[in-house]
This record gives C-alpha cells, structure tokens and sequence, in this order.
C-alpha cells in the first residue's frame, strides 16, 4: 500500500508595504537616540564560580571573579558583554547599550529621567545612565569604555565548501579543532512581556530599535517583534533585541554569535562533555537565519550559540508573518517543550492574576492559545 503523503507548511511573510487585512503595522514612535551596539547583559546569581565554569566552557574569557561580582568577556574589543552579580536567587537584570556620545546621555537625562550612572559601576568605564523598562529590567545607555584588545580566532571554515558545480576546497581537508566554541560578541536578548505594544513602544524609543521581523496573531495583532539597531547605511545584525507577547515578564534568552558552523558542533560536543545540559539545535532560524544550538546555565537559564546571521541595513522593509511555534526554526529537532506555553498550575495561576488585573483579556488569551498550541510539526 502506498504511503501517504505528508502536507508541509511553507512559511509565509509579507512586507510591511502591503499587508493584507487585518494585519496591523507595528506602531512607531519617535526615538531620543539611537544605540550602536548591545554592550553587556547583567544578572544576579548565587553560585558565581559554577555560571564562570559553564560560561569559559561556553566560550567566554573571565575579567573579573571575587567573592560578589563575575565579569565575562567575548574575543572582540568589548571589555565585557556578561556581569552578574552575587545574590540569593538566579535572575536577569537588565541590559547595557552603547551610544555615539555623551549627548545622547544628557537627552535621555532631560527628556526620559535616565539617572547618571557613578563610573566605577561600569565595566569597562566610560559614563552612563540608567533607565527602568515597563517591567522593571534595568537598561543601561553608556559610552566612552575602554576597548580592550582583541582576542585571536580562527578563521572561518566555510568558504572551503564544496558542493555540486562548485569546488572551493582542493587537496586540502577540515580539521576544526575540539575546543570550546570562541564565543565573539554578545548578539541579542529575547524578553517576554505581558505589554507586547507598551514595551515595543518604550525600546523604540529609548534605544531606536527598528523592526526586522513581526508576528502576528489570528486577529491581525503583532506580538512578536525582532528588532535591530539602525545603523544606516551600514548592516546591523537582524536582530539584537526580541520582544514576544505572552504570560509573564521574563528573560527568555540571549545570543551569542562564534565564527561558524563547525564552532558550533566542536563547542557543542565540549558542553556535552563538560556535563552541561543542552536544550535545542543545532538548526537552523527562520527570523534572521541563524544557525543555532541551546543550552542550559548551571541555574536554567538559556544560552544560545549561533553563526550565519542576517544583516540589514536602515532601508530594508519589516517583514510579517503569523505566530506560531513552527516559525521559530527550519530544520533540526522539533522546538522543546520549554519554550511553549507549559499546562501545569503555576500557568493557570498566572493567568487567573492576569485576568482579575485586567492586564489580559479572554479574547487575547485565546489568540494566545491558539496560536502555541497546534502542533509545529505535525508530521514528525
């Protein structure tokens, strides 16, 4: 008996010029300035030795360890891109941006009620201010740090490949080496947030994000946005912060880009090795192309690698598309269950919160619903 053939979904997009109804553009506001970079991430964790343990296996290079603070670098100039501190539980914080100048401090000073930052709170110097975000992460704007110098990388494998008509690789063979996976930069952080539209407008303006990818839910509504940096004429990676409409205000993961897809696999098989617990990957995103593999810190936290990213520059149109859990990926493992809605009674609690507060209604709890719940990949 033949077999039945399998019906596939094909990801659909549409650019933001000619949306069909009822897909709704993603309003816009005015920014105070424009951030250059994602310069560092901060936490509060307890067991500072055990998160430097995962993060050097991970691929990063400690600055700082005492008794109270753990500062992280990447191999490029930035001085830092991971600090936590000591605390009784595991937590985010909050992020840190570059900006051009110390105008852009005194704007956001005048106009946002940003407070000055003391200089040696900074890693890596320089001046700053600080801002609380809608839902209590802090956002760090600073400027003038003292880049440090780079740390040596190997270069990329991949333009040896050789495919089908094309022969890059002659008498020569791929031998990465077994080594953690040199993480470079600090790439994006993913945020949940019950104001998908109330936070989306607050970023934009206080950091002059753009969107790169939106997602939308059955009644036309965005929930989920990538934004990047605009940089003008000058690429920005596809994303460096991800907002996504959902239960709770949460940390859902950050980034953090190697030199290619070899890196990846070597530095998987390290983690692997080293005990670590892995979560997702190694695949391959739908919003901005990376490939990507997951993996938990000593406290549950999710850490990705990733390589081959998209970059764009100020002029390329927003692209939309619908919500659901099989845009997140093209290929590789089916997407864990962690990262849908998870059906026990601390989510029904949460809701129960929601509803009494008047933060969610019924109505946008079942587009919600609907679009988590149906299976991403049906056929396997």
């Amino acid at each position: 008996m033949p077999s039945l053939k399998k019906t596939f979904k094909t990801h659909i997009s549409y650019a933001e010029s000619a949306l069909p109804a009822p897909i709704q553009k993603l309003d816009r506001v005015c920014p105070l300035v424009q951030a250059k970079s994602l310069a560092f991430l901060m936490f509060e964790k307890p067991d500072l030795g055990a998160v430097e343990n995962f993060l050097i296996d991970f691929g990063m290079h400690t600055v700082v360890l005492t008794e109270d603070q753990l500062v992280m670098r990447g191999s490029s100039s930035e001085p830092c891109i991971y600090v936590a501190r000591r605390g009784p539980r595991s937590r985010y914080i909050g992020a840190a941006f570059n900006v051009s100048n110390e105008n852009d401090l005194l704007v956001l000073q005048s106009q946002a009620g940003a407070r000055r930052l003391p200089t040696e709170i900074i890693p890596g110097g320089g001046v700053g201010v600080e801002l609380i975000d809608p839902a209590g992460n802090l956002l760090w704007l600073v400027t003038g740090r003292k880049q440090v110098n780079p740390i040596p990388v190997r270069t990329p494998l991949h333009p040896l490949t050789n495919g089908p008509g094309t022969i890059g690789r002659v008498n020569k063979t791929v031998r990465a080496p077994l080594e953690p996976a040199a993480v470079v930069k600090l790439g994006h952080v993913v945020l949940q947030t019950v104001d998908f539209q109330g936070m989306a407008r607050w970023y934009m303006r206080h950091l002059g994000v753009i969107p790169s990818d939106v997602q939308f839910l059955a009644d036309g509504s965005p929930n989920l946005c990538f934004f990047r940096l605009n940089l003008g004429s000058t690429p920005a990676d596809h994303h460096s912060l991800v907002l996504v409409g959902g239960l709770e205000e949460k940390y859902e993961h950050s980034a953090y880009e190697v030199v290619d897809l070899d890196a990846l696999g070597q530095g998987h098989n390290i983690l692997r090795a080293n005990g670590h617990r892995h979560m997702w990957g190694i695949g391959r995103h739908i919003q901005g192309s990376q490939l990507f593999d997951y993996w938990f810190d000593p406290n549950g936290m999710e850490f990705e690698h990733y390589t081959d990213g998209d970059v764009f520059t100020a002029d390329y149109e927003p692209q939309y598309s619908p919500l659901d859990l099989s845009g997140i990926w093209a290929w590789g493992d089916d997407v864990p269950k962690s990262m849908g809605p998870q059906h026990n009674l601390s989510t029904l609690i949460k809701i129960l919160k929601l509803l009494c507060n008047r933060r969610l209604s019924m109505e946008r709890l079942k587009l919600l619903g609907s679009a988590l719940s149906a299976p991403p990949r049906p056929w396997l």
